[in-house]
């Protein structure tokens, strides 16, 4: 009986298999019928949404049909983000070293590298007060949430990490942002690699700057090296965000048959606020580009894909490939301008994660430690050490978590609010990856408006450009 349950189980596992192939198949019949890059996202999105669900209400979201069957179309989904990320960090260091190489850029540099990380963490400063806002509007209140078996195991998980942010002073973690090894960082091996890869790559920019001066045939033979490189591993991005439909409909099949709804309804409440405030947020991004005089359909529109994109992935590091492509491509933003602008994003100022998450939970549990979080004082407080604490936040999936946790320390706030949300992290995480993107896009959007170097007839065509 045992021997052919399993039998019927393996059986089920290849029927799923088959059904994802066939989907595979209509979208690859999309592509050659020359199916807009959009129409085939937003199909791999809803076919994947109703998928899911199907093996959801079919089998649970933990019987073996359904793990099984997750774990097989991982090597799509995860494949696929695995992918991405392979060419995250040697796109941001060859984007960063370029933007030195390319004369244009050059003459401006300090003035688009402090608009960009203003813009970053102005946006982030405001989406903390919106998600202060949200939270006391909501009277969201961390004193009444339970810990169950997954919340217990997810604060066991994070004992180490906290003992770490704990023990860390600011100038301590500040330090973690240099880079002492660029090879270690390459790798992506530490929480900060990301921003000490930036640091790393300005570094041999600004030395090239020296070197052009004083050799100018040097220079010019290390920037069509640099050139080259740019153009080859931006072909190997283009060969990977061909997979973009079908990574994103086995990834959404995996989302909506594994999460937990029953979960998500108890702490609904918490939900439908972060969405509200994410919501918002992306309104004030809307309204940045409406005052800089561009049209915010045309942002919504064009953007939408990689916005989709970063929202099913949950991954900023992995959307960097679509949002350098969307920034330069469909809103005309020059190049350099592209690589500093997504580049910085990854780890500086994200809306999302190092913005409305830190700000809600802090206002969540300041009651427990005997502080008025509607006083002014706490407010402005709390809007100054999220801004500040967002340098260095991983572009990752965790990355959320690891503001939150430099937040709440530096506010001498409980921290075990983290892990008992467990259940809705990775609902909320979408949302809150794709405002990350939202935002690092609208930064460089602005600056290459601010300077100059912006083709605005780009932005207002209405076709998108293809991967």
């Amino acid at each position: 009986m045992e021997k052919g349950g399993i039998v019927l189980n393996t059986i089920l596992v290849v029927v799923n298999l088959v059904v994802l192939l066939l989907l595979i198949s209509g979208l690859f019949l999309m592509q050659k019928k020359h199916v807009s890059f959009s129409k085939r996202v937003f199909t791999a999105l809803g076919l994947g949404l109703i998928f899911g669900l199907a093996i959801h209400q079919i089998y649970g979201k933990t019987s073996d049909v359904t793990i099984n069957t997750i774990d097989w179309f991982s090597i799509v989904g995860s494949g696929y983000v695995k992918l991405l990320q392979m060419v995250v960090m040697p796109l941001v260091f060859i984007s960063i070293v370029g933007a030195f190489t390319k004369l244009k850029i050059t003459k401006n540099i300090g003035k688009i590298s402090f608009l960009v990380i203003g813009l970053l963490l102005g946006t982030t400063a405001i989406a903390a007060a919106i998600g202060i806002g949200s939270a006391l509007g909501f009277g969201l209140d961390g004193i009444h949430l339970n810990q169950g078996v997954a919340e217990a195991a997810r604060n066991a998980e994070l004992k180490e990490t906290v003992v770490t942010v704990k023990d860390a002073t600011i100038p301590q973690q500040i330090l973690q942002l240099f880079p002492s090894n660029p090879f270690q960082d390459l790798t992506g091996a530490r929480p900060t690699s990301t921003i000490a890869v930036v640091i790393f790559a300005a570094f041999i920019g600004i030395a090239y700057l020296g070197v052009r001066k004083k050799n100018e045939e040097q220079g010019e033979f290390f920037a069509k090296i640099i050139d080259s490189l740019y153009f080859i591993i931006m072909r190997v991005v283009t060969l990977i965000l061909r997979l973009t439909p079908y990574g994103i409909l086995a990834i959404i099949t995996k989302v909506s048959a594994t999460s937990d709804y029953e979960a998500i309804a108890k702490l609904g409440k918490f939900v439908i606020a972060s969405y509200v405030a994410l919501i918002l947020m992306f309104i004030v991004h809307l309204l940045l580009l409406s005052l800089a005089k561009l049209s915010p359909v045309q942002y919504v529109k064009k953007g939408l894909p990689t916005l989709t994109f970063a929202f099913t992935s949950r991954t900023s590091a992995g959307t960097l490939p679509l949002t350098t492509k969307t920034l330069t491509k469909d809103f005309g933003v020059s190049e350099g301008i592209s690589n500093f602008a997504a580049s910085f994003g990854l780890s500086i100022g994200q809306n999302g994660c190092a913005g409305i998450y830190p700000a809600m939970l802090a206002v969540m549990v300041a009651p427990s430690a005997g502080i008025n979080p509607a006083s002014p004082s706490f407010i402005l407080t709390l809007i100054l050490v999220v801004a500040l604490s967002s340098f260095g936040v991983a572009g990752v999936g965790g990355g959320a978590t690891f503001a939150a946790l430099i937040v709440l320390s530096v506010l001498n706030l409980p921290i075990a609010i983290v892990g008992l949300l467990i259940s809705v992290e990775p609902l909320i995480d979408m949302g809150r990856t794709a405002l990350n993107v939202s935002g690092a896009m609208t930064a460089g959007v602005l600056t290459s408006k601010v300077t100059g170097e912006f083709e605005k007839e780009v932005y207002q065509n209405s076709k998108v450009i293809e991967a």
